[in-house]
């Protein structure tokens, strides 16, 4: 099964390397990552996403709490929530397929951030299936080159993934 977990973390030093240590040493694998600060300068939050059972999982999670720098961590899999994905597709457009792309890009709601003389950069947000899809039908046209973000993913409603004075603060 696949999981999405969020890990809240110190924003220091040699945090990224000893997190994706723990799974590299452990034979788990990171399908994908992204990290950033979180509203508060001192702490950044993982996303990673990562395949196993419900044992690996609660393997993963009690590994990843006993690193020091771990503040929080938490697994979507049980909890509303959203993901979203961004990705860059450069793809030929010429005189011929030009429009066509144009019209792949509206329908799924990208956006043709930069035009060149036999290319367009498109810029793409939302959930992996969407992604996939946009890809499918553009890869007939010709895809140059794909650039993807990690996924990322944040609680529906008010429930909220964040510290403060080291404790949870859901509204």
């Amino acid at each position: 099964m696949r999981h999405t977990i969020s890990v809240l973390v110190e924003n220091e030093f040699g945090v990224l390397a000893r997190v994706a240590g723990l799974f590299s040493g452990r034979g788990f694998n990171i399908e994908s990552l992204a990290v950033a600060e979180t509203l508060d300068p001192t702490v950044s939050r993982i996303t990673l996403v990562t395949r196993g059972d419900d044992q690996v999982l609660e393997q993963i999670e009690k590994q990843l709490n006993k690193l020091v720098s771990v503040i929080k961590v938490i697994d979507f899999a049980d909890s509303p929530h959203v993901e979203r994905e961004m990705a860059l597709v450069k793809v030929t457009a010429d005189e011929k397929t030009r429009a066509e792309v144009m019209n792949i890009v509206d329908i799924f709601r990208g956006k043709v951030i930069d035009v060149g003389p036999r290319s367009y950069i498109v810029e793409l947000t939302g959930d992996e299936e969407k992604i996939q899809a946009v890809l499918e039908l553009l890869a007939p046209l010709g895809i140059r080159e794909i650039v993807r973000t990690g996924k990322i993913a944040m609680h529906r409603g008010m429930n909220l993934l964040t510290t403060q004075d080291g404790k949870d603060k859901a509204a």
